[in-house]
């Protein structure tokens, strides 16, 4: 049990026994106490002075006596200031818990709590390579995922491809018209960018077909009707949705180059799913659900044979499920895969990592899964995230200027290389080990740096400040936890750490000391606020801020040439501790940790 959790038992225990005829118990609040206040945590006395009609310092005084008196040896302290009763917590509690857990490599981990849920992200489109919102969004889910399993939930990652519709003809189309032939094999490139070279080729195309036809006396709309390219890619869809083998052919080709490299992206990133669904499977769920929902009265269709729901009573709008040609929307889909995850995996929760211009179409889906009654339609959630700009401004994929992921993450490598040059931290290594090393401190910088914002706020990436080594940044952190690897070699100690033994108990803790050791007791709570808030950001803030104290421990406090032999074993368990803290921190974002810098 979390000790401020244990704090909370210990005052409803002591506010029970002193005043046993009131509902007093559940009327305080529990902070961190201030750095200005002498204190560990502090219960806030207002909701219980007015209900128990005491001055604050004489109920601060009954129940911080109390506390001392019954906490076990927890409570060593308080102090009262203002309504604030400060707890001290003992330096023998903070000690028997890092004498318990500082060579625990698993520790934060919650056991198994017997829920299953699925995130789904990336969802990426054929016609074109990953992106830098693609990265956010990667990162997002990827840690999401790894956070909810260290809470005990059982995950499965999964990825829906959207791998049909017009905008994947219209790359056919340009490679038809355009390629003479070429592939990824014959011109060296990887196959999502060969790919989505022809869409852009598309557009371009398409342009200058709309300049010559509006120059020729057409409006736009017009125009827009008789461009010959437009016109052949929508003829294209047609002819795919009819299954005309040349084009499923060159669909299926075309598709192929894209998922190898999208392979290699996903490889390089550290990005994987245990299952991948795709559009060109799933289009077609759902039309039984919505002849079910007719039958229901969910759905009702108009004179035309389309069909729809009417949610004004909820706050929205009327919503199209089916056209009137018995063809399927997006919504129709979603709702039939909603439930074929369900059938195939019995799970309690679906998350949909998606960004935020997509917040209506799920608060649509959910309302529509409940109407149906699906199965653990409550359990549909959408991790909504903000758009990535850059200093430069937004981007656009048909115009050819989104940002690659992978040139992305190359400057992010090659800036590393450059920082860490200049900061002359390269002796001692060799060849492959410099590239390994550029390779986790600029892709880490990368995650970092995506994953320290609140998911819902929009960002602007800066590939220079995202690097920095003495920032809110990844490779700060890194460079700590190499620090703290150096000073545990620098003291001898075994390799394999589960075989430490270092005497601490009954060690007494000055500020920092303490200080370290309260902040990796948190480590737990951290890990299920993340989970239940779906926020990656808080590990890497709780990260970050672990790592910026221990800096300051270092500073203040020798751990090898320590005062006594008591106090190196001690200031070692930390170091132990902080060691195996950062580095599971870190892992939950997806982020290496160098053993040396």
């Amino acid at each position: 049990m979390a000790i401020v959790q244990q704090i909370q038992a210990d005052v409803k225990a002591a506010i029970n026994g002193l005043y046993p005829d009131t509902t007093a118990a559940e009327s305080f609040q529990i902070n961190q106490t201030k750095p200005e206040f002498e204190g560990d945590y502090t219960i806030v006395l207002f909701g219980l002075v007015k209900l128990l009609k005491k001055s604050p310092d004489q109920l601060g005084k009954e129940i911080g006596d109390r506390l001392i008196e019954q906490s076990e040896g927890r409570i060593s302290a308080y102090n009262i200031i203002k309504g604030f009763l400060n707890l001290v917590v003992s330096d023998n509690y903070w000690v028997g818990f890092l004498e318990s857990q500082y060579k625990n490599s698993s520790y934060g981990n919650h056991s198994p709590n017997g829920q299953k849920v699925m995130v789904e992200y990336s969802s990426p489109n054929t016609n074109k390579p990953l992106h830098l919102g693609h990265l956010r969004n990667n990162f997002l889910g990827w840690s999401i995922a790894s956070i909810l399993e260290a809470s005990g939930y059982e995950v499965i990652k999964s990825c829906i491809v959207n791998d049909r519709g017009i905008h994947i003809c219209k790359s056919m189309i340009a490679w038809q018209r355009f390629a003479d032939g070429a592939t990824p094999a014959t011109t060296g490139q990887k196959g999502d960018h060969f790919v989505g070279e022809y869409y852009v080729k598309f557009n371009d195309a398409y342009k200058a077909e709309l300049d010559q036809l509006m120059a020729s006396g057409l409006s736009k709309e017009e125009a827009e009707k008789e461009a010959p390219i437009m016109k052949a890619a929508q003829q294209m869809l047609v002819d795919w949705e009819a299954g005309d083998p040349t084009v499923i052919s060159l669909w299926k080709k075309m598709n192929s180059w894209v998922y190898a490299g999208f392979d290699e992206t996903y490889k390089r990133i550290g990005s994987n799913f245990e299952i991948v669904y795709y559009e060109s499977n799933t289009y077609l769920l759902g039309k039984k659900t919505v002849q079910e929902g007719l039958e229901k009265g969910v759905f009702t269709q108009k004179e035309d044979g389309s069909v729809w729901i009417d949610l004004t009573a909820d706050g929205l709008d009327e919503k199209l499920v089916q056209r009137r040609d018995g063809t399927s929307v997006y919504i129709t889909q979603d709702i039939g895969l909603a439930q074929q995850k369900y059938e195939e995996y019995k799970i309690d929760q679906s998350i949909y990592v998606v960004g935020d211009e997509q917040n209506y179409h799920f608060k649509v889906l959910k309302l529509i899964a409940e109407k149906l009654g699906l199965p653990k339609a409550d359990g549909i959630y959408h991790l909504s995230y903000g758009m990535v700009e850059l200093p430069t401004g937004k981007m656009k994929s048909r115009e050819g200027t989104v940002v690659d992921a992978d040139d992305l993450v190359d400057e992010m490598v090659a800036i590393a290389e450059q920082h860490t040059r200049e900061l002359g931290k390269v002796e001692g290594f060799t060849g492959e080990e410099l590239k390994s090393l550029y390779d986790t401190i600029g892709l880490g910088a990368l995650k970092f740096y995506l994953l320290r914002v609140d998911p819902k706020k929009r960002m602007v990436f800066n590939p220079e400040e995202s690097i920095d080594f003495h920032g809110y940044t990844g490779p700060f952190v890194q460079y700590s936890y190499a620090r703290t690897k150096s000073i545990l070699r620098k003291s001898a100690l075994p390799e394999d750490l589960s075989k430490l033994s270092l005497q601490i108990a009954g060690a007494t803790l000055l500020p920092l000391e303490r200080e370290m050791v309260v902040s990796l007791e948190q480590f737990p709570t951290i890990i299920e606020q993340a989970a239940k808030e779906h926020s990656p950001s808080s590990v890497a803030n709780y990260i970050y801020n672990l790592a910026k104290t221990f800096n300051s421990f270092l500073t203040e406090l020798s751990v090898i040439r320590a005062e006594s032999e008591e106090k190196r074993q001690l200031r070692l368990a930390i170091a132990v501790m902080t060691s195996n803290t950062i580095s599971s921190g870190m892992k939950l974002l997806g982020i290496r940790v160098p053993e040396k810098m």
